[in-house]
């Protein structure tokens, strides 16, 4: 506000000064005496006393006139603005002031009511604080007295000292025993101080017995020759003291076996942290940490650090090291140390199986990035498990190798690298130059299925990957893997599919017929994959893990899987049926065009005029059928020599039944037949056309219902299809059931008398009105 005031001061100060020496010059003789004296002083430098010097006086008026003008418009400019902007800093602090006095309000309401409530529950406070301390007072004092008391009376620290002064070994160690079982009946006590002197007092104690024990221990195991480095040697007679040593040893090691709960409890807090993947750390019993001892700093002193034999791309050195040495100490461990102590070689196995677990879990994420150096690693792990568990009989309950691989990053990086070996794998199986020829094509009791050698080779690499990870301890991993084999096995289909459509423009070819093979061979072997128990286990496992591996599926999907009754490739083999079922009906229709072709003078021939069989010396084919026969026996041949069996039989019977559609339709149908036509198409069709297909089956006329139907309604004389006529007409005409003796309505037990079990009675009596040969005509 005084930054504001001090200039208004001014302009009007300055206003009043011109004011006055306005007036004062307008009016000088009435005023004299109050002109300010500035203004004299103006009149004095401007006029002076020289009277002619008058004349400037109407140029001083005029321009103290203007300056008073400027001056006045400047003091209206800045009382117009000013005011405005004062008047809304004095709003906005009066705004201020009103909310601040609210929030004090509110501030001395809120502290009133929290005082009261604080004063009100006070006595509340006091008395829980008081109960608290009773019970934690109470808590404190009442744990650790029966431990106290039993330290009081027993007097253990002394004792083992006495003990071992007096070589008293298997009293020290009951000692420290009962000391052990104090310290854990003081695990769950509050009193931190007595349960840490306890712990240190066991500590101490149990290192001093420890060490002269695994001191003895050492000397035994020396006279032993432990550890074996190199295939045992069998001495031809034991040593002198072998009794004495043999005595010694079970002394030892049951002493040793006494002291694993002190053992377990001074190392607890030297345990870390086991990463993930590694088998549980269940300490081992105290004799086998003795005896692994050397073994131990050979392993770290040949396979860390800067040595040679410390090798990314050499694993299987110490893989093979360690189940050497399990090998070498497997005798011993069965005949010396497992009558004392219980799965001693499967102790000694866990023991070693830990050193190579922790150089897996440091070397396998060194190698994420080298797919050559992970695949090499990849492979000897499972070599190292097979052995592991074969070989040397280590249970499969435990642990081995394989955990380490199942690590996320790992485990993901095996399954990407197995994804593209595979894609390349295909990639050359399938631009090789025999990929569609068989190798067995020469040997015809091996070669049953005809498969190309590019699906043989596929299947080969699937069972190769099912191998590989039959033996993951995770359902879930199997799974992840089973997953791929499906994807591999689409993208197989996938490829078979678009060679099959580059060769569709020749279905008889040789490599049409080789890719049709293909696929009957992965659908037929995925059908016993599918019945396989790893797979069905499989299978129930999915289903156990739901959502989380089929996706969402309907309740009828999942309880078909449940029960078996569906199967874990039922979407492939979908798939893959529908693509042989397109592929056999390519074929069969190209094979039905040729006979089509090949059948038209059959077709048109002269049905109606031919002679008789009585007038005929002997019956042969007719001239006109043979192109269409040849045809058929040329291909049947052919593709029996391309196709594997099921898939030619599949293809005959259906050429079978197509082209008994067709010659009933095309020729039966379409002809009118004398006494000698409907003879000579019984002949063409009894004693050449079903012989074709006699080479397959033992009655071929079974898929040829309809022509041979037909060819018994032809050619039954005239006085049996007059009365077949008469009865068919008369049933249709009446249109009533007529039963007989067999309940069978009459006109279908009158044609099956004849044979004629497929064809209609209203298409009997079609096939009757083509016969020429009537009475009367």
């Amino acid at each position: 506000m005084a930054a504001l005031t001090e200039p208004l001061d001014s302009i009007s100060g300055s206003a009043s000064s011109s004011s006055s020496s306005s007036d004062g010059a307008s009016s000088p003789e009435a005023d004299g005496e109050r002109l300010p004296e500035h203004v004299m002083e103006l009149v004095d430098r401007e006029i002076g006393g020289d009277l002619k010097c008058l004349k400037k006086v109407s140029g001083l008026l005029e321009k103290l006139t203007a300056e008073n003008k400027a001056l006045e418009e400047q003091v209206l400019t800045v009382s117009s603005s000013v005011p405005l902007r004062v008047s809304a800093a004095l709003s906005a602090a009066e705004e201020s002031r009103r909310t601040l006095e609210e929030l004090l309000q509110k501030e001395r309401l809120l502290s009133d009511t929290l005082l009261r409530h604080l004063q009100g529950s006070q006595s509340w406070a006091d008395s829980l604080g008081q109960k608290l301390g009773q019970l934690d007072t109470v808590e404190r004092h009442s744990a650790p007295i029966p431990p106290s008391k039993e330290l009081s009376k027993r007097n253990i620290f002394p004792t083992i000292q006495q003990f071992l002064m007096t070589s008293s070994v298997w009293e020290a160690v009951g000692a420290v025993g009962t000391m052990a079982k104090l310290d854990l009946g003081l695990k769950e006590s509050r009193c931190a101080h007595l349960q840490a002197h306890l712990r240190e007092t066991l500590r101490f104690w149990h290192k001093i017995l420890k060490d002269r024990l695994a001191s003895d221990f050492d000397e035994v195991l020396t006279q032993l020759q432990w550890p074996f480095l190199s295939p045992p040697v069998a001495s031809l007679s034991p040593p002198a003291n072998a009794a004495e040593l043999a005595s010694q040893l079970e002394l030892l090691v049951s002493q040793l076996l006494s002291l694993q709960t002190s053992d377990d409890l001074t190392a607890e807090s030297k345990l870390t942290p086991s990463r993930p993947g590694l088998a549980p750390a269940t300490p081992l019993s105290l004799p086998i940490q003795i005896m692994l001892l050397p073994l131990s700093k050979r392993f770290r002193y040949h396979f860390a650090g800067n040595r040679q034999t410390n090798s990314l791309s050499k694993p299987e050195w110490f893989l093979t090291q360690v189940l050497m040495w399990m090998g070498y100490s497997s005798n011993f461990m069965e005949e010396k140390i497992q009558p004392i102590l219980n799965r001693a070689r499967v102790e000694l196995c866990r023991g070693l199986l830990s050193l190579v677990q922790e150089k897996l879990a440091s070397d396998a994420p060194r190698l994420l990035y080298d797919d050559a150096l992970f695949c090499h690693l990849v492979d000897e792990v499972l070599q190292f498990e097979r052995e592991l568990r074969t070989t040397h009989g280590y249970p499969s309950s435990l642990p081995g190798a394989l955990p380490i691989l199942l690590e996320e990053s790992i485990f993901q990086k095996w399954l990407s690298v197995e994804k593209k070996m595979a894609v390349e794998k295909v990639d050359a199986m399938l631009s090789a130059e025999g990929a569609w020829s068989s190798q067995y094509r020469d040997i015809t009791d091996v070669d049953e299925l005809k498969a190309p050698d590019c699906a043989e080779t596929f299947m080969t690499l699937l069972l190769t990957i099912t191998d590989r990870y039959r033996s993951l301890p995770c359902p879930r991993a199997q799974l992840s893997f089973l997953a791929l084999q499906k994807e591999l096995v689409d993208d197989f289909r996938i490829r078979l599919t678009q060679v099959m459509k580059e060769e569709s423009r020749c279905p008889l070819g040789a490599r049409y017929c080789a890719i049709l093979n293909a696929t009957n061979y992965i659908s037929s072997v995925l059908s016993d994959w599918a019945d396989n128990v790893f797979f069905l286990q499989l299978q129930q496992a999915a289903v156990s893990l739901g959502e989380e591996v089929w996706g969402p599926l309907g309740a009828t999907e999942v309880g078909r899987l449940a029960s078996l009754e569906g199967s874990i490739f039922e979407g492939l083999l979908g798939l893959l049926e529908r693509l042989k079922g397109d592929m056999l009906g390519r074929l069969l229709d190209a094979v039905m065009r040729e006979v089509r072709e090949k059948a038209q003078p059959y077709c048109r021939d002269r049905w109606l005029s031919l002679p008789s069989q009585s007038d005929q010396a002997t019956m042969s084919l007719s001239s006109s059928a043979c192109p269409m026969m040849l045809c058929m026996r040329d291909r049947l041949l052919q593709l029996q020599q391309l196709l594997c069996l099921p898939l030619f039989q599949s293809f005959w019977q259906g050429l079978a039944e197509r082209l008994d559609h067709f010659l009933y339709q095309d020729v039966i149908l379409c002809n009118h037949f004398n006494e000698g036509g409907a003879a000579q198409l019984q002949f063409d069709m009894m004693r050449n056309l079903f012989p074709l297909f006699g080479h397959y089956c033992k009655r071929p006329e079974n898929f040829f219902k309809h022509v041979k139907e037909a060819c018994i309604i032809l050619t039954l004389n005239v006085g049996s299809a007059l009365l077949l006529r008469d009865v068919l007409q008369q049933s249709q005409e009446e249109g009533e059931n007529f039963s007989s003796e067999a309940q069978k309505p009459l006109p279908e037990s009158a044609l099956n008398e004849l044979g004629v079990y497929r064809l209609a009675p209203c298409d009997v009596l079609i096939l009757l009105s083509l016969r020429a040969s009537w009475p009367g005509k």
